[in-house]
């Protein structure tokens, strides 16, 4: 059975340094297979797991697109006599970077002006199909909720709402929150994790804002100087000692979350 994590959070929270971090933790535990989908169309996961990648989903979309354009294939035929469905199913295969121990599927740029509606609901197939294969699913997410239930069917276990320590971030976390019942697919648990707080404790204004959303805060993060130095000179976070702030905080926030699926 494959659980799935998501992250969420307005830009600039530390979603993607959590999502690699979640991902380090899990395979420090080696109890399963891992599939990392980058659904932030900057598409920079890759960077901070130090993995390669070549191609997207939106590229995939494209690209079909172009060609049942130039070839007129009214009947849905593709080269080399493929369907549609087998060629995305394919390309998909083709997209998918293999690591040793995680594998990552980047989403890409959304659609352009034409019409993919179509291809859309194969490619969610497709993916699903693909995610069930894995025991553990995380998925780092663009800054809104509702793109969720566009780009797959499969329901979330966790969903982890980031924030920085800001008002701002907090709020935007709130209001993420109020939209999971309008998305088409369900989210089990919902949690708060506020990143790089400096001092320990959280100020007491943010404390009464955390408690107004009424959001279940999971855990905090320090404002780790390791991460930092990672940062500036782009070294993948995978890297990370396992020694630094960050990378223990990320680790006890997994344990909690695995500890009640």
């Amino acid at each position: 059975m494959t659980t799935t994590i998501a992250l969420a959070g307005k830009g600039g929270t530390g979603k993607t340094t959590t999502a690699v971090l979640l991902i380090r933790y899990l395979v420090e535990r080696d109890d399963g297979s891992i599939l990392a989908i980058d659904a932030d169309p900057s598409s920079n996961l890759n960077l901070a797991l130090g993995m390669e990648l070549y191609k997207t989903v939106g590229s995939i979309r494209e690209e079909m697109a172009q060609l049942v354009q130039s070839s007129g294939a009214l009947a849905g035929a593709m080269p080399g006599g493929m369907s549609k469905q087998d060629y995305l199913d394919y390309q998909i295969q083709m997209a998918l970077v293999e690591g040793d121990r995680v594998d990552l599927l980047a989403m890409g740029r959304p659609e352009g002006p034409g019409c993919y509606c179509a291809a859309n609901q194969m490619l969610r197939v497709i993916v699903d199909r693909l995610a069930g294969n894995y025991d553990y699913v995380v998925i780092d997410n663009e800054a809104g909720m509702e793109h969720l239930s566009r780009r797959t069917t499969r329901d979330v276990d966790v969903l982890l709402l980031v924030s920085d320590p800001t008002q701002r971030g907090l709020i935007a976390a709130q209001h993420m929150a109020a939209m999971v019942p309008e998305l088409d697919i369900a989210v089990g648990r919902t949690y708060l994790v506020i990143n790089r707080l400096r001092g320990g404790e959280i100020p007491l204004p943010l404390a009464e804002t955390v408690e107004r959303t009424g959001l279940t805060l999971l855990g905090t993060t320090p404002d780790d100087p390791a991460l930092a130095e990672f940062e500036f000179t782009g070294r993948p976070l995978m890297e990370l000692p396992a020694e630094s702030a960050v990378y223990q905080a990320v680790r006890e926030l997994g344990r909690k979350i695995l500890a009640e699926l």
